[in-house]
């Protein structure tokens, strides 16, 4: 089967039931993992969740103990060779020469995967300038920022343009606005027909980027859908009232709990209400109450739940995204 019809299956990944244990530690624990051909699908999980650990089985770096993995219907266990050639991987830190330029690392990489001579600069050239690296193309790798070792490491893994792609925390360390260039890097690499599987500690990129999410925590996933379909499973959406005079907070917050028929919390500094809304209907109802009742507003929105709020809910503690 060539790549072109191994690209075209509609499953990149198919995982049942991995397991991996490291002594007294179950650091996968039964793990099911399905993502579609040309999507982006992120891995969510706290500090030692096991995030890392199922990438490298994926990637054919780590025998799993129990349980099956296929890539492109080709198993990880039987078939790891031929993978290889279906794969990129990066890691959290750029997996290169630092005495060498950003130019003679791809010039290296391309030649390992068998490029000739001239292929290989050509390869190289063309990286460079995909990832905005040409102006730095001969400069050793010691005076490169964390951002464009990041990006050269990421160009290294395409040199053979996978199919699929594994980015094991791609963004860690880098700043908002190398995060954003490497978001739209990412995003062009679904577009030319790759699929990408990444571990994030950003819930934030998990919510920009990825088609499809996966909750892990204590080596299982706990929840799996899209960014919608996670924060819809922890509630509906959230009223937010600013209230003009801070006197009338306690009243206001008594008026809410009346009309919505719910629990309602107070912001630390006090000023803010927030309640879960079941009915959007009822902010309208609840407006004329707090109007009869002179209370005056600062400010009024409805807001669904943020995937910070449904990681909260999910695993009881919030993200604090290492290496798991």
């Amino acid at each position: 089967m060539s790549k072109k019809q191994m690209m075209n299956r509609e499953w990149a990944v198919e995982a049942q039931g991995l397991i991996k244990v490291f002594g007294d530690n179950r650091a996968v624990d039964g793990v099911d993992l399905r993502v579609k051909a040309g999507t982006i699908y992120g891995v969510l999980g706290p500090n030692g969740a096991g995030k890392t650990t199922t990438i490298r089985m994926l990637a054919t770096l780590l025998r799993p103990d129990s349980g099956t993995a296929q890539i492109f219907g080709h198993d990880v266990v039987k078939e790891p060779q031929l993978i290889r050639q279906l794969i990129g991987v990066t890691g959290q830190y750029a997996s290169v020469d630092e005495s060498l330029s950003a130019m003679e690392n791809l010039i290296i990489f391309s030649r390992l995967l068998g490029l000739g001579r001239k292929a290989s600069r050509e390869k190289a050239m063309e990286l460079l300038e995909e990832f905005g690296l040409t102006e730095a193309a001969k400069r050793p790798l010691k005076h490169f920022s964390g951002g464009m070792r990041r990006r050269l490491d990421l160009a290294a893994s395409l040199i053979a343009q996978p199919p699929l792609i594994f980015l094991d925390e791609p963004t860690t360390g880098l700043d908002p606005r190398t995060r954003n260039q490497m978001w739209d890097t990412i995003r062009k690499l679904v577009k030319s027909g790759s699929t990408v599987l990444l571990t994030t500690q950003y819930l934030q990129e998990a919510d920009e980027l990825a088609d499809r999410i996966a909750v892990i925590d204590q080596g299982r996933v706990v929840a799996e859908g899209t960014a919608d379909e996670l924060k819809q499973s922890v509630g509906t959406s959230s009223l937010h009232l600013s209230i003009r005079d801070s006197e009338h907070v306690q009243h206001a917050r008594r008026r809410v709990e009346e009309v919505l028929q719910v629990k309602s919390a107070l912001s630390a500094e006090g000023g803010k209400i927030t309640a879960p809304l079941t009915d959007t209907n009822q902010v309208a109802d609840l407006l004329i109450v707090l109007r009869e009742a002179d209370i005056h507003l600062a400010e009024v929105s409805v807001q669904k739940p943020t995937l910070d709020e449904v990681f909260l809910t999910i695993t009881g503690h919030k993200e604090e995204g290492a290496r798991g």
